[in-house]
């Protein structure tokens, strides 16, 4: 793959492909933005995974808003709710290749990236690439692999690329990298490294579904005990499509009173005084990104300041370190963020 490959996939690049506007339609003085395409995706995909899950727009929004950002999801939540179902689901409605890797205490880097191997019959070196060679990637209980393992995975997610023996080899567009955790059973797993967290754009928690969509999960699949149903989810959604979505996403309108509201959102979680650690400016970029994505799935060319406060929470949760003292007492980080958004006046 040549250098201009890989420029193609480096998502601070993909404005070389403006989407197009209509220069007869404005409003406040700009050029309207037509984010039809991305909205309309959203409803395919949607609509596909709809045909197994129940419930879960959150959920499903949340992911398809990373993916058009650009970003990486981690999936957390208790055994048995749909976690790597629903990113499988994501994958089928995806024109792309898919590649899953389940981690284990005793996986080692080059499971996951690849090995350079000694050919007998040519006397050379060459390289056999690993899972993570894929457009989608799902990452199943990524605490359970240890630091090392962990360790693999962060140039890959930041930089698009995998270096091995001194030579880099640069991935192909598009690249998302879906992980899942369980929260509750602790035996043989690792806490991921700060930096690993970082990297993941969201945090996605899951909870129970409610009573009536339990009810729903029942009757769906009363007579379909290996849920075939699945097989009937279609990819609705190319490469093309996406690049054309996130090229979209980039040009979604946002004052200049709003990026000053985010910033002082994440400045605000550097001196609160029931937190460790606050977030970086990379969590600001997250918040940003996320919220143009949730503006354009949600029809619209502007951002709002309830898009920033609806991505607050799972771009913050997994970004921020409480005090000791106050995690003790089983305070939340949830209650954290929700205070912070609530001292900070709107802007208006």
């Amino acid at each position: 793959m040549t250098q201009e490959d890989h420029n193609e996939i480096n998502p601070d690049q993909e404005n070389n492909h403006p989407a197009e506007v209509n220069p007869k339609e404005e409003i406040w003085g700009r050029n309207r933005l037509d984010v039809g395409p991305v909205a309309a995706g959203m409803e395919r995909i949607k609509a596909e995974i709809g045909k197994v899950i129940v419930g879960q727009d959150d959920l499903i929004e949340l992911l398809a808003a990373a993916l058009f950002a650009g970003g990486h999801v981690l999936l957390e939540g208790v055994p048995g709710i749909a976690k790597t179902l629903t990113a499988k689901l994501l994958a089928q409605t995806l024109q792309a290749d898919f590649s899953r890797i389940q981690f284990t205490p005793d996986l080692m880097p080059s499971d996951v990236i690849g090995t350079t191997v000694f050919n007998q019959k040519t006397s050379e070196f060459s390289f056999n690439p690993g899972p993570v060679f894929a457009n989608l990637i799902l990452i199943d209980e990524i605490n359970r692999a240890p630091a090392k393992t962990q360790a693999a995975l962060f140039e890959v997610m930041e930089e698009y690329q995998v270096t091995v023996d001194g030579v880099t080899y640069p991935l192909e567009f598009p690249f998302f990298v879906m992980a899942t955790q369980n929260p509750i059973e602790q035996e043989g797993t690792y806490k991921l490294p700060e930096a690993q967290l970082d990297r993941f754009l969201v945090k996605i928690i899951l909870r129970y579904p409610a009573l009536d969509e339990e009810k729903a999960i029942l009757r769906r699949f009363r007579e379909d005990f290996t849920q075939e149903v699945r097989h009937t989810v279609q990819s609705v959604f190319a490469a093309a499509d996406l690049r054309q979505a996130r090229a979209l996403v980039q040009q979604v309108f946002i004052e200049e009173v709003l990026l000053d509201y985010i910033a002082t959102l994440i400045h605000a979680t550097r001196s609160h005084a029931d937190l460790y650690l606050g977030a970086s400016p990379r969590a600001s970029l997250a918040i940003l990104k996320m919220s143009k994505a949730i503006a354009a799935l949600r029809g619209r060319d502007f951002v709002t300041p309830e898009d920033i406060r609806h991505v607050a929470f799972p771009v913050l949760n997994h970004r921020i370190i409480l005090q000791p003292e106050r995690e003790m007492e089983g305070l939340d980080p949830v209650d954290v963020i929700n205070d912070i958004i609530q001292k900070i006046d709107l802007p208006r």
